[in-house]
């Protein structure tokens, strides 16, 4: 099989050879008026020069020389362009066998079975606005920005993973976060200090087809559920309330569809995205991103972007109306 060296902007040999032959005997033509002896003189020469240039000690396969007529040029330049196209036709068919960089899967590793896998840690910055209404107080309206919410963090944990093979996938993202404060009463006769503890978790499980892969990008259709629960502690020490708490709490889940999808700039830097909405538990459940990222090697990949996640839901006095929002940092591994 001859080489593909149509992609690099060669003809394989064999058909450079016959191209060669037929625009020779095109270009030194006999002049009008050449006798029959001169025909041959230069038709011997340049099949002299050919056999030397092209196929020095080798035995020639070059057709048997034709008469230098209009008509047997004619034939000739038929039988180039027939080599042409033959040519062509049958390394353009490997061409899609060729590996290109651009392509996002060629940068997991995959599996005898075709799987590949992907586990990705990421640090949200977010922010908190809407309103929340708990222990059957009226809800009040919340605007904490993240450094707000970070000085009361106890403890955080985000992540997302997902398995592939071919157009399908099968994808997950988990949130948790525990925060806490710490308050003093203003006459301290129901108690001199009120603790609240909450505990937010988030997690969605999807699958995923894509719709359009070529090369460089990769768009696929997604649909999922998410699970939200939402609980929280309300603590008194001190005073008539001394050593008293209450809880309250929610847990729902919602459905979600949408789209995600990739786009490599260069082999290294690389643009992904999501956008989901949807509903359940929830009156409006809805989460978008856009990130880019950069490849440090075939496994190890950092992302860098900005995400916004919305729910609005509500029950029997609980409240958990908000939106949050902020850059997004993540470190994907391949395996």
């Amino acid at each position: 099989m001859h080489r593909r060296c149509v992609l690099a902007g060669r003809l394989p040999l064999g058909c450079a050879k016959y191209l060669f032959y037929s625009a020779a005997c095109l270009i030194r033509r006999p002049r009008v008026g050449s006798n029959e002896t001169d025909l041959h003189e230069n038709s011997n020469g340049l099949n002299s020069d050919l056999r030397l240039g092209l196929n020095r000690g080798r035995k020639s396969s070059w057709p048997h020389r034709p008469p230098l007529l209009g008509a047997s040029m004619k034939l000739y330049l038929l039988r180039a362009l027939a080599a042409i196209g033959t040519c062509l036709v049958s390394n353009g068919a490997m061409a899609a066998d060729i590996y290109s960089p651009m392509t996002p899967e060629a940068r997991q590793t995959t599996t005898e079975s075709g799987w590949t896998f992907t586990f990705a840690p990421y640090f949200w910055a977010a922010g908190l606005s809407g309103e929340l209404g708990q222990f059957g107080l009226p809800a009040v309206d919340v605007d904490a920005s993240f450094s707000d919410i970070f000085d009361h963090l106890d403890f955080g944990a985000m992540a997302m993973g997902e398995a592939r093979n071919g157009p399908y996938s099968i994808f997950g993202d988990v949130m948790y976060t525990k925060i806490s404060g710490q308050a003093g009463t203003p006459r301290g006769i129901l108690a001199t200090d009120a603790e609240l503890k909450s505990e937010t978790f988030a997690g969605m499980l999807g699958a995923g087809y894509s719709v359009f892969e070529d090369n460089s990008a990769r768009l696929e259709i997604v649909g999922g559920l998410r699970v939200w629960s939402v609980e929280s502690e309300l603590s008194f020490s001190g005073g008539i309330l001394d050593g008293r708490s209450r809880s309250d709490g929610a847990t729902w889940v919602d459905g979600l569809a949408g789209l995600r999808g990739t786009y490599s700039l260069t082999p290294e830097i690389y643009l992904t995205g999501w956008g989901f909405i949807g509903a359940g538990g929830a009156d409006l459940d809805w989460d978008v991103a856009a990130t880019i990222g950069y490849r440090f090697s075939d496994t190890i990949s950092a992302v860098a972007g900005y995400r916004a996640l919305g729910v609005d839901y509500s029950d029997d006095g609980f409240v958990f109306d908000t939106v949050q929002q902020g850059p997004i940092l993540g470190l994907v591994v391949r395996f």
